[in-house]
């Protein structure tokens, strides 16, 4: 520490420095409360360390990566959010704006039993888990983040699919006055994404309310995302309201934007590269532009378990 009082002493000379510096993160946060009392999606994304309302998970090794996650400030401070702006701060910036109670979300369409929730009464619907997933941007970056939450397939059996549900559509919210991003008309609002059916009911598929065991930050989607791991990321959609089933393959926000750079599937595949760029090499997130690329694995490194789902299909006409 090279910071010096007017006497020439240094901070570190007068008190121990685990004990100043855990006193410089308390008067950090102290200064933040009134901001996260007013705007309650607003966490301390700087902290460098987890923070937030606790959510207890055992984890699920069995669906999670034995790679080492990235940390706090890399999972919060770097988002696509683009409801709040096309930045990679942005989220971070804005996002603790958004309304997050109360909230509720509506699993409705091809299904026999209708439901809509309040976050809480799906937190109970079943056991939550902790589990490491591997998220791939396709601007050729990638995350290992702990998320915490249950495979979707719980949720989608409880409101008893019929034999029309084919696919499912989610729709994200839209506060346009707290959310300086959709005034740029880059995207139809509000978000949409969707999956197949076997893809939404399949066990990586993950209904998300947490991240490093503790509720999601408003710039991860809260109150509550999915999170399907083998496909870029912009298929994992955040903050939800509705989850709809139906029979015919939904045009999601993305496909109606750019048809040609983004398809229904965006299943992570190296052998096929964007229009703008390449996908076969990519860069983790906070290791530095100059770390060295490392290949990128054919569904994000899920293919064992995924690749099934996919048998016959040509995966270069199914982008």
């Amino acid at each position: 520490m090279n910071s010096k009082r007017k006497n020439g002493i240094a901070p570190s000379e007068i008190t121990a420095e685990p004990v100043w510096r855990s006193r410089r993160r308390w008067l950090v946060r102290a200064a933040l409360a009134p901001a996260a009392l007013a705007t309650p999606g607003l966490v301390d994304a700087t902290a460098g360390e987890p923070f937030g309302a606790k959510l207890a998970a055992p984890p699920d090794k069995r669906l999670s990566t034995t790679e080492a996650a990235n940390g706090w400030r890399d999972i919060t401070t770097y988002n696509n959010f683009y409801e709040f702006g096309t930045g990679k701060e942005d989220p971070s910036r804005y996002a603790g704006r958004m309304r997050l109670d109360p909230w509720t979300v509506t699993v409705d369409g091809a299904v026999r039993r209708p439901m809509t929730l309040d976050v809480d009464a799906l937190r109970r619907l079943a056991p939550l888990e902790e589990r490491v997933y591997r998220l791939r941007c396709v601007e050729a970056w990638s995350m290992v983040i702990p998320w915490t939450g249950y495979s979707l397939s719980r949720l989608l059996a409880r409101v008893e699919p019929t034999g029309d549900a084919h696919y499912v559509v989610f729709t994200t919210a839209l506060q346009p006055d707290v959310m300086p991003g959709v005034a740029a008309g880059i995207l139809d609002w509000p978000y949409t994404e969707g999956l197949r059916m076997d893809e939404a009911m399949h066990p990586l598929t993950l209904l998300t309310f947490g991240v490093y065991g503790r509720v999601l930050p408003a710039q991860n989607g809260a109150p509550l995302r999915v999170v399907v791991p083998w496909k870029y990321g912009f298929k994992s959609a955040k903050s939800l309201v509705r989850i709809h089933l139906q029979a015919e393959r939904p045009i999601t926000s993305w496909m109606r934007a750019a048809p040609d750079e983004y398809g229904f599937y965006a299943n992570v595949n190296p052998a096929v590269p964007h229009p703008r760029w390449s996908q076969a090499t990519e860069r983790r997130i906070g290791s530095g532009f100059f770390a060295p690329r490392v290949a990128t694995q054919p569904f994000n490194g899920y293919g064992d378990t995924v690749a099934a789902l996919y048998r016959g299909m040509d995966l270069r006409r199914n982008f």
